[in-house]
């Protein structure tokens, strides 16, 4: 298990469409909010903060999806994740992605680590 690394619950095959989690990570020594999605059966986990302001996507109620179901939205200023990538394909900063974070299933649970996904920030 990498340094850092956070349990975030239960394995994937768990997780039911549109489950959410909110955790905290450690990101080179600095706490910051996380959460972790299912979409299309796959679980992806991401730094909470919005590429155009830094500012959390959610209002802390853990709701990241739009009513489409087909993107997680910043709930300040409407910017759309793909929930696979992280990649914003709409709003005020389109092309940036969130800081996308690795989950490894292991002792019967899942655990997100920082990634060294290029294309995050």
């Amino acid at each position: 298990m990498s340094e850092g690394a956070v349990c975030v619950g239960a394995p994937a095959a768990r997780w039911g469409e549109g489950d959410s989690v909110r955790f905290s990570i450690t990101l080179h020594g600095v706490s910051r909010d996380a959460f972790a999605v299912c979409w299309h059966g796959e679980v992806r986990a991401f730094v909470n903060s919005c590429r155009h302001q830094s500012r959390q996507l959610d209002f802390g109620d853990g709701h990241f999806f739009d009513e489409a179901f087909d993107a997680l939205v910043c709930c300040h200023h409407g910017a759309r994740f793909h929930p696979q990538t992280g990649e914003c394909v709409e709003g005020p900063c389109k092309g940036a992605f969130l800081t996308a974070l690795t989950l490894v299933e292991r002792d019967g649970a899942l655990w997100a680590s920082p990634s060294a996904y290029s294309g995050s920030g």
